[in-house]
């Protein structure tokens, strides 16, 4: 008995070929998402460092004392002996020949947190016109005071991240 084999060319393809592409494209499919997947995991952990509590306060805090502190006046400053407090002075209005008005740094402990607040008001008499919040998360925050200027060591902490900035500014006027 002699079989014969229909040696023509067949249209399509055998299962076998079509198991092992099935198999080599889902290796490529299943790589590219991991991939995908670990940089979208990625992404999203720098952005939440980057625009997290604790980096935006430090930011603010940053650009709050340098704001207030160079529009000081070289007139004086005072400091608090362990450093816990810094207040500048500064004119209310730029055609005034005498320094009549005080910004105070300090920190506030609450229940929750730790805040940077500043505290404006009149030199004489004495007497607190407006107190702002800067930043919550203080875990320390020391100033210190060199000439004319003036310095801000603070420590923020949420609890899992933890940022130092350092900030100092010269009076101007």
């Amino acid at each position: 008995m002699n079989i014969k084999r229909n040696k023509a060319k067949r249209k399509g393809f055998t299962i076998v070929e079509l198991m092992i592409a099935t198999g080599l494209s889902s290796a490529v499919i299943i790589g590219i998402g991991m991939l995908l997947v670990d940089s979208h995991r990625s992404w999203n952990r720098m952005y939440s460092r980057t625009y997290s509590g604790i980096s935006s306060d430090s930011h603010v805090a940053r650009r709050r004392f340098d704001s207030v502190v160079r529009n000081a006046s070289t007139q004086g400053i005072l400091l608090a002996d362990d450093g816990t407090w810094v207040e500048v002075y500064y004119h209310s209005d730029p055609n005034a020949t005498v320094v009549n008005r005080y910004a105070r740094f300090f920190t506030y402990s609450g229940l929750d947190d730790n805040q940077l607040l500043i505290e404006h008001g009149a030199i004489n008499p004495r007497q607190t016109l407006t107190t702002e919040t800067v930043c919550g998360h203080v875990a320390s925050c020391v100033f210190k005071s060199f000439g004319n200027s003036a310095q801000m060591v603070l420590t923020l902490s949420d609890g899992s991240e933890v940022a130092t900035i350092v900030a100092s500014a010269f009076m101007h006027n």
